[in-house]
């Protein structure tokens, strides 16, 4: 039988007393559900795969910078700078790239994208040599049969490319890390084959890519555990990455299957864009580390580092967007913003966080926002003026509500404004 489900004990922000069983917690025991391996670490591919994306515009340098320096505030420890070999100008901007690394005293360490081709390989080469900044080489080659029997390769080949490859890299000075496209629809035998070459040849860094998003979480925990095994019988320290897409709606979970299985790094892109339905979100994966306890950041940055890839991309947020969409954290309906209300009048900030929200808004720099629509109560106009700083006389609150069940939707703060101001000539003040 698994561990039976605890309830949460929290500290009470008024008496100083713990509250039990505010919180009857059913994700307790993942608890045992650990990351294998110590120190969870993150690679963003947002500036290479995140940009591969058929609906997105490419970022200037500036705002790659500005987004370099984003990862830095929320941890992250690696980042794709492009792919070098793909023109004049991303040549220029992996170099900028990696500088400005350097210049600002980054802790990202910088990886570039390549075919296992020398015309992809020598670039990064050359921006590394440029820029003075070690740059890791992501040599990537299909490996499933259905990609196989398209291009009319067989293993005999693939191992002999791979083998060549990584060879060119390491002696043109370059760490490398080696990806098995369609790793999570490859036969294990190949996979096995293809890895031990790559690391005798001297990669330093596997992954393990489920290019179509085709994983479930088992299937990803299945491929982690097997390549994980090969890299144990090498010898070699050798680390291990995973590479998800959400074709099916599975990135988040299948990077944390991957963690458990004994993956030391997973990849994620701002707002999961990328290739066709995109890559894992960082953003959300993030998240959902913090709240399992795997990592400990400030988060409070997220939401800039998602405005700014969103701007630069000209990818749009959703409202609904979990965490950083409009909606997120805001409610119209009576019952919750009561229910939040009454947190607010023990004047108990934690609980008022939590009573409707399972990821607390402060967290992620943010707060419970009540707005006034047709499902609204009292309660909901009552916490609007109070948060602009106005007393709930009833002809307000009787006034703003009318309006509200009148116009069949949520008002906006400057419809609920100017009916203040025309019942009692106030101006609200904006929320602290």
């Amino acid at each position: 039988m698994g561990r039976r489900a605890t309830s949460a004990i929290v500290p009470d922000s008024q008496s100083g007393e713990a509250i039990h069983r505010l919180i009857y917690d059913w994700n307790q025991g993942a608890r045992a559900w650990q990351p294998a391996c110590r120190g969870v670490e993150l690679n963003d591919e947002t500036l290479r795969d995140g940009l591969q994306s058929p609906s997105v515009q490419n970022p200037t340098v500036e705002q790659k910078i500005e987004l370099l320096h984003l990862m830095e505030t929320l941890g992250i420890n690696g980042a794709n700078i492009g792919y070098p070999g793909a023109s004049a100008q991303a040549m220029a901007d992996v170099v900028a790239l990696a500088r400005e690394i350097d210049r600002a005293r980054l802790r990202l360490r910088p990886n570039c994208a390549a075919r296992t081709h020398e015309a992809d390989i020598r670039p990064i080469a050359e921006a590394q040599q440029r820029s003075g900044v070690a740059i890791t080489a992501s040599v990537f080659l299909g490996s499933s049969p259905i990609r196989q029997l398209v291009e009319g390769w067989d293993l005999h080949r693939l191992l002999c490319t791979t083998e060549q490859a990584v060879t060119l890299a390491v002696r043109l000075g370059l760490e490398v890390m080696y990806v098995t496209e369609d790793t999570t629809r490859a036969r294990p035998e190949h996979l096995e084959r293809l890895y031990r070459t790559a690391i005798e040849s001297g990669a330093t860094r596997v992954c393990v890519a489920d290019t179509v998003g085709h994983a479930t979480p088992w299937g990803a925990q299945r491929t982690v555990r097997f390549i994980r095994r090969v890299i144990d019988r090498t010898g070699v320290p050798v680390k291990l990455d995973y590479h998800g897409h959400r074709d099916r709606g599975l990135d988040v979970i299948n990077s944390l299957a991957a963690l458990q299985a004994g993956a030391d790094r997973v990849h994620g892109c701002a707002l999961g864009i990328g290739e066709r339905a995109g890559n894992t979100s960082m953003d959300l994966l993030l998240v959902n580390l913090q709240l399992l306890g795997w990592i400990n950041r400030d988060l409070s940055r997220l939401p800039d580092y998602v405005r700014v890839a969103s701007e630069a991309t000209g990818t749009p947020i959703p409202c609904n967007y979990p965490v950083i969409g409009k909606d997120a954290f805001e409610t119209s309906t009576g019952v919750h913003a009561a229910a939040i209300a009454k947190a607010r009048q023990r004047g108990d900030t934690w609980l008022a966080d939590r009573v409707y929200s399972s990821v607390p808004a402060a967290m992620v720099g943010r707060r419970q926002v009540i707005s006034v629509g047709p499902m609204s109560g009292q309660s909901n106009v009552a916490c609007w003026l109070a948060d602009h700083q106005l007393e709930a006389t009833p002809e307000r609150v009787r006034k703003v509500l009318r309006y509200a069940k009148s116009a069949g939707r949520v008002l906006t703060d400057d419809e609920v404004r100017g009916i203040v101001e025309e019942t009692t000539g106030t101006t609200p003040k904006e929320p602290a």
